[in-house]
C-alpha cells in the first residue's frame, strides 16, 4: 500500500462547507452512539518561545479510521526565523484495522472549517425556524467561518457585529458584505448587538462575561464557540439558569467549556444540562420546544470532528486522483 500526501491547496479544493456540515453532524451522532474513542489531548507548551503544540486523537469505529491532529500556535517568529507559518496544523489518518498510515494532510484549514460547521449544525437543530438576524460578538477568522457555515443552512437577512477592535470590525463588515451580500450593521456596544439577535454567535478569546443575561431576548439561540479551556469566558453564568443547555460533550464542557462557569457558581447542576447535540440529532432528546425558549450550544470541539472531516477529504482525494502517493512502508 501507499500513503497519500495532501497539501493545503489540495485540501482546500477537496471539500466544501456543505460537506463539512454533514461530516460534523455524523461526528456528533457517532459520539453519542458510543462509536468513538478520543483520549484527552496532550499539549506541550514552550514558555520561552511563547508557543504550544497540541495532539488530539480520535478513533471512529464505523469507518475504522484513527486520526491524529497536531496543531501548533503562538510561534510569532516562525515566518522570519524559520520560513514557516506561526500556526501549523497536520493530520495523520491511520487504517485502524492495521494501524498503517494512509494519509498525511495539511490540517490548518480543517479546525476552522469544522468549528464553523458546528455552529451551523446547532442552528439547524435548535434555532427558531423564523430566525433571520445574527449578532456576532467577535469579528475574527472564526466569526467569518460561522457566517459562512450558517449561511449554508438558513437565510441571514442582517448581521449586527461588535468587536473590541474597530479595524477588525471594519474589515469584517467589508468582507462579509462582499463575500455573502449580507448587510452588516456596526453596533456601538455589545448590548446593542445582542438585543437584536435571533442567533447570537460568540467567537472571542474572552476572559470574563461579555454577554449579560438581561440583554438576551426570548427565543434566542446562542452559539458559544470561544470558551474551550479554563480561564476563558464569554457568557454571563446567569444566562444558563433558565436556558436549554446543549453541549457537544458533557465531559468536556463541564470541565473546560462555557458551562463550567454556571456549574462552578452553583447556578445550575450537571443534571440541568439538557444533553449533547448528538442526542438531539439522533432524536433521543428534543431540540427547541417553543419560540420563547433560549437555547445555548456550548462547543469545545472534539477530535471526532477532525476525523470525519479529514476522512471525507481523503475519500474525495482518492475518488478524484488528487494528491501524491508515496511508498512509506518497505
Amino acid at each position: 500500500m501507499k500513503t497519500l500526501l495532501l497539501k493545503k491547496d489540495e485540501v482546500r479544493r477537496l471539500i466544501g462547507m456543505a460537506e463539512v456540515i454533514g461530516a460534523v453532524e455524523e461526528a456528533y451522532k457517532a459520539f453519542s452512539s458510543d462509536q468513538v474513542e478520543q483520549p484527552d489531548y496532550i499539549g506541550i507548551h514552550h514558555p520561552s518561545l511563547r508557543g504550544e503544540i497540541d495532539f488530539k486523537l480520535g478513533y471512529y469505529k464505523a469507518n475504522e479510521i484513527i486520526s491524529m491532529k497536531a496543531h501548533s500556535g503562538g510561534f510569532t517568529n516562525n515566518p522570519a526565523e524559520h520560513g514557516v507559518p506561526n500556526s501549523i496544523g497536520t493530520i495523520l489518518l491511520f487504517d485502524a484495522r492495521s494501524c498503517a498510515l494512509i494519509c498525511i494532510m495539511d490540517g490548518s484549514l480543517i479546525t476552522g472549517l469544522r468549528t464553523g460547521a458546528s455552529g451551523a449544525v446547532s442552528v439547524k437543530a435548535l434555532a427558531r425556524k423564523n430566525a433571520r438576524t445574527v449578532a456576532s460578538i467577535g469579528t475574527g477568522n472564526q466569526a467569518r467561518m460561522q457566517i459562512r457555515a450558517v449561511n449554508e443552512i438558513m437565510k441571514i437577512e442582517k448581521i449586527h457585529a461588535w468587536s473590541r477592535t474597530p479595524e477588525s470590525l471594519s474589515r469584517y463588515k467589508t468582507d462579509i458584505q462582499r463575500d455573502f451580500g449580507i448587510p452588516v450593521i456596526v453596533a456601538s456596544s455589545k448590548k446593542e448587538a445582542v438585543e437584536q439577535a435571533d442567533i447570537l454567535i460568540t467567537t472571542t478569546r474572552g476572559k470574563g462575561s461579555l454577554v449579560e443575561a438581561d440583554w438576551v431576548k426570548p427565543g434566542t439561540h446562542i452559539v458559544a464557540i470561544g470558551t474551550d479551556q479554563r480561564g476563558k469566558q464569554e457568557l454571563d453564568p446567569e444566562l444558563f439558569r433558565n436556558a436549554k443547555i446543549i453541549v457537544d460533550s458533557i465531559s468536556q464542557c463541564t470541565e473546560k467549556g462555557e458551562t463550567w462557569h454556571p456549574l462552578n457558581k452553583d447556578i445550575i447542576a450537571k443534571d440541568d444540562i439538557h444533553g449533547e447535540i448528538g442526542e438531539v440529532l439522533l432524536g433521543r432528546k428534543p431540540g427547541r420546544e417553543g419560540d420563547d425558549e433560549i437555547t445555548i450550544f456550548d462547543s469545545t470541539g472534539m477530535p471526532i470532528q477532525d476525523n470525519t472531516t479529514a476522512s471525507k477529504i481523503y475519500q474525495n482525494a482518492t475518488a478524484n486522483n488528487v494528491g501524491t502517493f508515496f511508498q512509506f512502508f518497505e
